[in-house]
């Protein structure tokens, strides 16, 4: 059967978090492998897809890339739905970016309409630990690590766009726990040979889920 049309595990994952913490920047170092050190705001929501490798699963992650800025939170439960999970960025240089992440994570589970909301996949991720070489961090991973703790032992990465640490990790860790929610779809995408990265081959070791 022709690749570009044939059953897969479709997964969508959606990134949360304040408006500068790094989300597309994240999303644009695993899916393209670049890395850009201007800011651009993201105006809505829009998605990106890549092929993962899940053990004997071939999966497409759907990435939906989301505005951190308070007006386009109304928006939410359109581009929530149907989430497999969910990814939640700060950053650990700025205090108040960890402290909304019980909003948006709140917000998600009420939007979402998620059917087992206690049990719904998150990963969180302390991203820009390479800022002045961690002389300006905020926010602990003990205080993160405990932060996950809390709510069901979410995993926990700390990461970095700028110098692809611990990115691709992350994301094949969301894939495990998203498949973990998983829904089998019939989809389509006109060339994606061109369009989605080779499948990432599963790393050895695993990660925190």
């Amino acid at each position: 059967m022709d690749i570009s049309h044939r059953n897969r595990t479709l997964l969508k994952v959606i990134v949360l978090g304040d408006s500068g913490v790094g989300k597309t920047s994240l999303i644009n170092q695993y899916v393209y492998k670049k890395y850009s050190p201007q800011y651009k705001a993201t105006i809505g929501a829009d998605f990106v897809t890549r092929e993962v490798q899940v053990g004997d699963k071939l999966a497409t992650l759907q990435i939906w890339d989301t505005a951190g800025q308070e007006r386009f939170h109304s928006l939410g439960a359109a581009f929530y739905r149907g989430a497999d999970c969910c990814i939640l960025v700060y950053d650990v240089n700025t205090n108040k970016t960890f402290e909304t992440l019980n909003n948006w994570h709140d917000e998600f589970l009420k939007q979402s309409d998620a059917n087992n909301p206690e049990g719904f996949p998150f990963v969180l991720l302390g991203n820009k630990v390479d800022v002045n070489g961690g002389q300006t961090r905020m926010v602990s991973e003990k205080k993160a690590k405990e932060w996950c703790a809390a709510r069901g032992k979410m995993p926990y990465f700390e990461t970095s766009a700028k110098e692809n640490y611990n990115v691709e990790e992350a994301f094949l860790c969301a894939a495990k726990t998203a498949l973990e929610n998983e829904h089998e779809t019939e989809i389509y995408f006109p060339g994606i040979s061109e369009t989605v990265s080779e499948p990432e081959q599963q790393r050895s070791g695993g990660c925190a889920c």
